[in-house]
């Protein structure tokens, strides 16, 4: 019995070292491929997930296209909120300022009354300015509808065609925006 259990344990031995029995090194996981079979059922649950997720990524990109135009459109909008009301505020303003000028010009140079009127007109421009105010200057000037309202029109050969001959009322812009058309009379 020693020499069958000898001769098992031989045969044993020699199994073992046959390339079928010996442990095979499992391929780095650069070169190994891995190969999966799919069923259709599968694939098409694949495809309407794929699907799904790609209808997502675009509803959110609009999504998010469509908050920052609302963004961009309401600052837009409070922005230009904000410049009507300056400018209807200040609007009114320039009716004073054109009562002191009147003033002004009713007490004679030197006389301490009319210093006192200059020195009132100028802060009240200054205070124009500050909140971006600007006169329309006009006198000698290019006749432009856009920024100037013609009440008159004169003879002046002195003058070209269309040059302003006489301002009666200053405009004034608050930026780029006319808040008051000039009152001028115009040279044909």
């Amino acid at each position: 019995m020693s020499e069958n259990v000898n001769q098992e344990n031989k045969q044993e031995q020699e199994n073992t070292d046959t390339p079928e029995t010996q442990p095979q090194q499992e391929p780095s996981p650069e070169t190994a491929e891995e190969t999966f079979t799919v069923t259709r059922d599968q694939m098409e649950k694949m495809e309407q997930l794929a699907k799904m997720v790609s209808d997502a990524s675009d509803k959110y990109l609009r999504l998010a296209a469509e908050y920052d135009n609302y963004r961009k459109r309401t600052a837009k909008e409070k922005e230009g909120l904000y410049g009507d009301a300056k400018a209807d505020t200040v609007k009114p303003f320039l009716e004073v300022l054109d009562n002191l000028e009147r003033g002004l010009a009713q007490f004679a140079e030197g006389d301490p009354h009319r210093q006192g009127m200059e020195l009132i007109c100028r802060q009240f421009l200054a205070v124009l300015e500050k909140l971006g105010v600007t006169e329309i200057e006009a006198a000698g000037q290019k006749f432009d509808p856009t920024i100037h309202n013609a009440v008159m029109h004169v003879e002046d050969e002195n003058l070209g065609a269309g040059v302003i001959a006489q301002v009666f009322q200053k405009g004034y812009r608050l930026g780029d925006r006319v808040i008051r058309h000039t009152m001028v009379q115009v040279a044909n």
